[in-house]
């Protein structure tokens, strides 16, 4: 099978001919750069920068050499700014903590903090107040907080609206320009859209944004799911209504070139369980999952995606009924997130994208040994008649490593002989 053809099986519920794979897809199942370059160490013996191309959790380029290593079928298609908001243009040399040499774009501009870490900027604009630290020997960005005193009595919902507008006509022809180059490939892509992602907490600081007005803060935005529940709902409502006209344009200018979207990254779980009730989510949220779901289907051949990170088994249920064919990381990690219950209740219904093997525990901490049973594992028991996509449970974390990392590969790799064989 050529990739676009292993991703298209999968996701129709298909056995493949092998296990599909991602790294790089999107900005939740890459790996980190420091990951990547003991990774090209290791496999190519190579020493040169990489660069960095989504600086906020720091992920490294999945070049088509690495690509072809891991045997990866599924492309990006992405927007063309990070969520710093400048582009990954004029790269420029940059030492991390750990002394690991990457290229950063020629925006990437950062300060130091009091206490030795480093503070990056909005557009690159270090006269602008710093809208992401990184603390010192750390390995990815946190956002600031630039939440000012709140006035309820001049809350204003555009105020919550200035980054959803009309996408300009350079953004959709790039979007439209990579999903091409993907189609005309052979490989798989998935396409990561923009403002549909109600309620993204690592959205809703606008780190691209200098002045971001409204609700910013992380604890404010989430107790005012509950306490401006109206407030929250008028929000999504108008974003709902951009969505919607950006997706027309997006449809009739990407098409069938790519095979799946990214909808939302709106973690709903923690590692116990979910911390929003069913009936919560039901009332804010999946009225408009089921807008953006039920207009892609519709208009497209695209299968939709949510990534939420944490114990969201009570909450499968919903997302299948709001219409979400891909559940992503699943994080098998967390509390009743067994991958064989998951596979048999919810194997149907719903593609599994991710849950290859645990970043928390078993990839840093365990014995390549350890890593090459999981891998195997996970891929018995969610490949088995389609409907997995092989990715580890979120980004590869700096602190891989090497070793598991390739015993991760061979696990996979493996696998495959082992179809093979079995066809």
């Amino acid at each position: 099978m050529t990739p676009v053809k292993r991703l298209k099986t999968t996701l129709n519920h298909q056995q493949p001919d092998r296990v599909c794979i991602d790294f790089g897809a999107t900005m939740c199942t890459g790996i980190s750069v420091v990951a990547v370059a003991k990774l090209r160490k290791a496999l190519f013996d190579d020493d040169s920068p990489v660069k960095v191309v989504e600086p906020y959790q720091m992920l490294g380029e999945i070049d088509e050499g690495l690509r072809r290593a891991i045997g990866a079928d599924v492309l990006p298609v992405l927007p063309p700014k990070t969520l710093f908001g400048f582009e990954n243009t004029d790269w420029k040399p940059f030492r991390l903590f750990d002394g690991t040499e990457v290229l950063v774009p020629g925006k990437f501009n950062v300060t130091p903090d009091e206490k030795g870490g480093w503070l990056i900027y909005p557009e690159g604009d270090t006269a602008a107040a710093p809208s992401g630290r990184m603390p010192q020997y750390g390995f990815y960005f946190d956002a600031t907080d630039r939440q000012g005193p709140i006035d309820e009595d001049s809350l204003n919902v555009e105020d919550n609206l200035e980054e959803f507008a009309p996408l300009d006509a350079a953004t959709v022809d790039r979007l439209a320009a990579e999903a091409r180059k993907a189609a005309e490939r052979g490989m798989g892509a998935v396409l990561s859209v923009p403002g549909t992602g109600f309620g993204d907490i690592a959205l809703v600081p606008a780190m691209w944004l200098k002045q971001p007005r409204g609700i910013r803060g992380v604890q404010e935005w989430y107790m005012s799911t509950l306490a401006r529940r109206d407030y929250v709902y008028a929000v999504f409502e108008k974003q709902c209504e951009v969505a919607l006209a950006n997706l027309a344009v997006l449809a009739k200018a990407v098409g069938d070139n790519v095979q799946a979207a990214f909808i939302t990254g709106t973690d709903f779980g923690t590692q116990q369980g979910c911390f929003i009730a069913p009936q919560a989510y039901r009332d804010l949220y999946q009225p408009f999952h089921k807008q953006v779901n039920g207009f892609i289907h519709k208009h497209t051949n695209w299968k939709t995606l949510i990534h939420s990170c944490g114990s969201v088994i009570e909450l499968i249920p919903d997302f299948i009924e709001a219409g979400f064919d891909i559940l992503n990381p699943v994080q098998c990690s967390a509390a009743g997130m067994d991958p064989a219950k998951l596979k048999r209740e919810f194997g149907n219904d719903i593609v599994f994208w991710g849950g290859g093997v645990d970043t928390q525990k078993t990839m840093p901490f365990g014995t390549p040994e350890e890593v090459y049973k999981e891998v195997k594992e996970r891929i018995e028991i969610f490949n088995d008649g389609g409907g997995f996509v092989f990715n580890a449970i979120h980004n590869l974390q700096a602190n891989s490593p090497v070793e598991n990392m390739l015993a991760m590969l061979q696990a996979v790799k493996d696998s495959q002989e082992k179809s093979d064989v079995e066809s």
